[in-house]
């Protein structure tokens, strides 16, 4: 086998919660964690445990995948004989992506069987147009239901095509560059672990439940969704002072109304970030747990804080002085 191409993470900046009513989403691919198709080599340092576990998952996935096949539910076509005889010869995902942490772990792995597996693929490229996004969205919406029983198929597209995505609406996704150098200063966007994986099904569960009743539909329509958009336009035109505005009330939003999502033992740092204002914390996904999302313009301030709390940081993306 020919060495298999490598799949990024992904971190959805905005958007988390608010797709489930069609709000705009700002997903990127995060280098920081990757996978890719391997086998096992005697050359190579492998966590054969995990290996093994990997290999029988994927036995699964293509037992799956035919049975989708053979009752016409599959929507893309794979080459199942070479997919099997990988597997028989040990196939696994060598991957570094932290599984439940919101990071798009089983998105990678399902860009990956796409991209070695599928006939007649889409290829990926900054230039796809709408409709073959859209198609792709399907295709990975699709594949991806064995690991999370219904998906969205963002995950996998963000991966394969390894571009940011804007989400503005079900059935308008494209391609776009999120401005670098408008913040000249200290800022920067990074992770925060909460130090163990989150559960998305429940957390989500809870979510709708909570929509059923009117007032708590009407905060997330008429505050949640406005501030999530807001934030998504005034990053990617580089409007930094409102987007820190906007980003505020987003956070304390989240704090008051979103409570269940973030971990107990993690909210008093929240509160820090809004009584301090020297960072803004949010939600990573489904939260729960895994990684939260921080947003600041005191970066050296905000590593020293976490640093002393014993908290690990992971820097997503940092300004350059000019």
């Amino acid at each position: 086998m020919t060495r298999s191409e490598v799949f990024y993470g992904k971190i959805i900046l905005f958007g988390e919660y608010g797709v489930i009513f069609d709000s705009m989403a700002l997903t990127i691919p995060f280098a920081h964690f990757q996978g890719t198709l391997s086998f096992p080599d005697p050359y190579k340092y492998t966590d054969l445990d995990f290996a093994q576990s990997s290999n029988r998952q994927l036995k699964e996935y293509v037992a799956y995948l035919k049975n989708q096949y053979q009752q016409k539910s599959l929507n893309c076509k794979l080459d199942f004989t070479s997919f099997e005889k990988d597997i028989e010869n040990g196939l696994y995902f060598e991957s570094s992506i932290p599984q439940s942490y919101g990071l798009g772990s089983s998105g990678a792995l399902v860009a990956s069987i796409y991209c070695r597996y599928a006939v007649d693929k889409i290829k990926s490229s900054r230039t796809l147009n709408g409709n073959e996004i859209l198609q792709l969205k399907e295709i990975f919406s699709n594949l991806e239901s064995f690991f999370h029983g219904k998906s969205s198929g963002i995950d996998p597209l963000n991966a394969f095509i390894k571009f940011p995505l804007l989400i503005k609406s079900k059935s308008e996704i494209t391609t776009v560059a999120i401005p670098r150098n408008r913040d000249t200063g200290n800022g920067a966007i990074f992770l925060v672990n909460t130090g163990g994986p989150g559960k998305t099904e429940p957390l989500v569960h809870l979510f709708v439940e909570k929509c059923k009743h009117d007032k708590y539909f009407r905060i997330v329509q008429n505050e949640f969704i406005p501030l999530n958009n807001n934030c998504i336009e005034n990053l990617l035109s580089g409007n930094l002072d409102e987007f820190f505005n906007y980003l505020e009330q987003l956070s304390d939003l989240q704090m008051r109304f979103m409570n269940p999502m973030i971990p107990y033992h993690f909210q008093e740092h929240w509160k820090n970030g809004l009584n301090t204002k020297d960072y803004f914390l949010k939600l990573c996904g489904s939260g729960g747990g895994g990684y939260l999302l921080g947003f600041t313009r005191d970066f050296d301030n905000v590593r020293k804080y976490f640093k002393e709390n014993d908290i690990e940081l992971i820097t997503v993306f940092k300004s350059s002085k000019s």
